[in-house]
């Protein structure tokens, strides 16, 4: 019965049965019986999940529906909202980890014996792992913003009142008052008891952990914009740059990604609080899954309400929320934590500095992200030069353009050190690895970026004086940079490369930007003769492939994370596959040479043939994959009639944002397999020029900022 309080939408339908929305909105006009809507809005309408499974079931269409689909429908559409219905389960999955058995007593019966049961089942797991607070009732929400649903089991955020004294002098609480989770009572579960089943039952199928990685996963796809995420690689650069730690801490912890990437043994303790209430939750079991590391989740905004004011971690990683204007300036003023000077209003990422530091202990390492204009802003100056006297600030590296979101803006880490003395002769290391940025929106190429920051880090920390590398890192004396402006910029300070190695770079790119110049006027295509359009037999992509001449897959919502995956923007930019998907035991679409692949989104007419090197990547999003039978299609031939302009056109349906290609709807002309094959060398033909089209413009970009550079600093004469 309380199934039928899930809703499911008109697109959740279609993936249920596997079809496209059109065949949704056939149904409702042709079938009487088909249900009515329940919910959303007259264009877009929402109706109820179990009398949907009923109707397709009636009608044959929903045997060969994969259990995770069915599970994340009844998630998204739960009557509480998704991220109710996410910690739920998340809560169930910890049950199911940690003591598998009780489980199987506790969903014996009727929904209503589980809902009362279950809590009783829970308090045994969050005690533990949890602490006392977790089972303690929470108290009244306060203060709750609107975007929060507070019908969620998190506790809310605390009012900022609570976070000063009457007098402005910051005052913390003994202990933490607002942990992220609270045990679930039965009336809150009850509603949940259906999902419950569908999780459990998947997750035996899959695993608690797998399970709840991959209803994040699409929680998290499906809501893009109100999440910031920290990439994972990313991640896992910031936490070998802490070292290994025993302790540590997220103030900002947002999905956990960067406790997730230093939990790397059981007896660790990890600290994580965020101002989202959701977020804290779900970070906080989603850490209990995966280690059995202590694991303390709290609530509330880091800055005016400290869950953790009395720890002293071995590492802190953050990162902060930026631009902030509204992060506690006014009644912040005699905070204790402010040891380098008070941050001034536009400076809300120096309070995040300061307050890592508040928490680590002597010795202790802190690693943060930090907008690029924090290095140089006049209005940090002098908190910036008290960092660098005092030695708390250890280096400052600038990453390549797309490293983490904002994408457009090469961010900066900043790995700090809560100074045991004061050093003798401080020096802070510098380092730019811009170099190694990517293509197009591919992001950078970790392995290098990887590589030359830790070697750097770990030659700082060695005795004896550090080995300059022009253009990527500098050590440099802290009496160097207490100037007027106290600029922490690396690419202000670094040597460039020496004259030599430029010179001969620049000679490198001039000779191949030639070779592929040639190579560009050998591939033009011959004069076309010219002829009447060609009256050739046409067919379509979908019938095709109802014919079995190829097969057709789109793009997944998960999949292995160590897969490298194809994104429409690798396929838009002919770059090798860049990309990720969140980490499920959901089977992934795999590329194979021969493949072709279609972008659906943007209006472009775009089709590319996988090769070798791109065969076995992971098929991304708004994508469609292609695999033609060769004794029928050429592949080459099917992708350059994909190509047309005309044809894309009659096959897309356009949107007031977008433009959508109907795949099957494009049409390719009825020819022999010779036939074929002849247009489709020519098609070949015009890829590889098209490719040194391409590669003959970056060398030309490469090669003018060259010239500018080499006549700007003297290594190239004018003459």
């Amino acid at each position: 019965m309380q199934d039928n309080a899930t809703e499911v939408t008109a697109a959740g339908i279609a993936r249920l049965a596997g079809v496209g929305r059109a065949a949704v909105s056939n149904w409702r006009r042709r079938h009487a019986d088909f249900p009515r809507p329940v919910g959303g809005t007259e264009t877009s309408p929402s109706f109820a999940l179990a009398e949907v499974e009923s109707w397709l079931r009636k009608q044959g269409k929903l045997a060969e529906v994969p259990l995770r689909e069915r599970v994340w429908q009844q998630l998204s559409g739960h009557p509480e909202g998704p991220v109710t219905a996410l910690t739920h389960a998340g809560c169930l999955l910890l049950l199911i980890h940690d003591r598998p058995t009780v489980w199987l007593e506790v969903s014996a019966g009727s929904d209503e014996r589980l809902s009362e049961m279950l809590p009783g089942a829970l308090r045994e797991v969050f005690t533990p792992r949890f602490g006392p607070e977790s089972v303690m009732n929470p108290a009244p929400a306060v203060n709750t913003p609107a975007a929060v649903n507070t019908a969620d089991v998190v506790h809310p955020a605390p009012p900022a009142a609570d976070a000063h004294t009457p007098s402005g002098v910051h005052t913390h609480p003994a202990v933490n008052t607002h942990p992220a989770l609270h045990l679930p009572t039965g009336p809150e579960l009850l509603p949940s008891a259906p999902l419950l089943r569908g999780v459990a039952e998947l997750a035996a199928e899959l695993g608690a952990r797998q399970t709840f990685e991959f209803l994040l996963g699409r929680h998290l796809d499906a809501n893009p914009r109100q999440y910031t995420l920290t990439p994972a690689d990313l991640a896992a650069l910031m936490a070998d740059l802490a070292g290994p730690a025993r302790t540590v801490l997220d103030p900002a912890c947002g999905t956990g990604a960067l406790l997730r990437a230093a939990a790397t043994r059981p007896d660790q303790e990890l600290y994580a609080q965020d101002s989202a209430p959701e977020l804290a939750a779900l970070t906080t079991l989603r850490l209990a899954l995966q280690t059995w590391s202590t694991v303390r989740g709290a609530v509330g905004d880091s800055l005016r309400a400290d869950a953790h004011p009395r720890l002293r971690a071995d590492a802190v990683l953050c990162h902060p929320p930026f631009n902030e204007r509204n992060w506690g300036h006014d009644e912040l003023a005699y905070d204790p934590r402010w040891e380098y000077g008070f941050p001034a209003r536009t400076e809300s990422e120096l309070a995040w500095v300061q307050h890592a530091l508040a928490r680590l202990k002597d010795g202790g390492a802190g690693v943060l992200l930090m907008p690029p204009a924090a290095a140089s802003r006049r209005s940090g100056r002098r908190i910036r030069a008290d960092l660098l006297r005092r030695g708390a600030l250890r280096a400052v590296i600038a990453l390549p353009v797309g490293a983490a979101p904002p994408y457009n803006i090469p961010l900066h880490l900043w790995v700090l050190r809560r100074p045991e003395k004061a050093p003798a002769q401080p020096e802070v290391l510098l380092v730019d690895v811009g170099q190694f940025a990517g293509e197009g929106r591919g992001g950078p190429d970790w392995r290098p970026v990887r590589e030359a920051v830790l070697d750097a880090w770990q030659a700082f920390g060695r005795p004896g004086r550090f080995a300059e590398r022009p253009g990527l890192a500098r050590a440099l004396p802290v009496i160097a940079l207490l100037d007027d402006d106290v600029d922490l910029a690396p690419a202000r300070h670094l040597p460039p490369p020496t004259a030599t190695d430029g010179a001969e770079q620049l000679t490198a790119v001039r000779e191949h930007l030639g070779e592929t110049l040639r190579l560009t006027a050998d591939l033009t295509s011959p004069r076309a003769d010219v002829a009447q359009p060609a009256r050739w037999p046409l067919t379509t992509i979908g019938e095709l492939a109802r014919g079995g001449a190829l097969m057709l897959r789109t793009g997944g919502n998960g999949g292995h994370a160590r897969v490298p995956v194809l994104t429409d923007h690798d396929v838009l930019f002919g770059a090798n596959p860049s990309g990720t998907l969140p980490e499920s035991e959901e089977e992934a679409v795999l590329t194979e040479p021969g493949d072709v692949v279609v972008p659906v989104l943007g209006g472009g007419s775009v089709a590319r043939v996988i090769d070798a090197t791109t065969g076995g990547a992971a098929l991304g999003r708004n994508l469609v994959l292609l695999r033609p039978d060769p004794a029928a299609l050429d592949p080459w031939f099917l992708a350059g009639f994909l190509r047309g302009t005309a044809n894309n056109r009659q096959a897309s349906s356009y949107a007031s944002t977008a433009t959508r290609l109907d795949v099957r709807r494009l049409q390719l002309p009825r020819l022999p397999l010779d036939e074929q094959r002849r247009y489709g060398e020519r098609f070949r033909a015009l890829d590889e020029f098209e490719r040194a089209l391409r590669h003959a413009g970056r060398l030309g970009e490469q090669l003018v900022r060259g010239m500018y550079d080499g006549l700007t600093d003297g290594t190239v004469a004018p003459d």
